[in-house]
């Protein structure tokens, strides 16, 4: 298994994947897995992780595609803190949100001119 990130207590890490059947993004927590990243389980110590992550990948029925990644402590939970994660965290991109909610307001408000 190859790593391209090795938690430390400076830099700890969180295990995301994608739900098997709905394709959410989840994250590892305590007790399996959550939709909710605030509640994912922060890894600092390279040994835990790792073991963590076989878990993950064990779990191929209910999970596909788990990776470690890095992440900080925030006042809510863990927090991204590389720009993929933080977009993978607000959801399926054919949800509106975001600049999509701005242009299909656009869009409204030009159809009643």
């Amino acid at each position: 298994m190859s790593k391209a990130f090795v938690p430390t207590a400076a830099k700890p890490g969180v295990i995301t994947a994608n739900d098997l059947r709905e394709g959410h993004n989840v994250w590892m927590c305590e007790d399996g897995w959550t939709a909710d990243p605030a509640h994912a389980t922060l890894f600092e110590d390279e040994a835990i992780a790792d073991l963590a992550l076989l878990k993950a990948v064990g779990q191929s029925n209910i999970v596909v595609g788990p990776y470690l990644v890095e992440a900080r402590r925030g006042p809510n939970g863990p927090e991204p803190t590389h720009f993929r994660e933080a977009f993978r965290q607000r959801g399926p991109s054919n949800y509106f949100h975001g600049i999509q909610t701005l242009k299909q307001a656009n869009l409204t408000e030009a159809s009643n001119v």
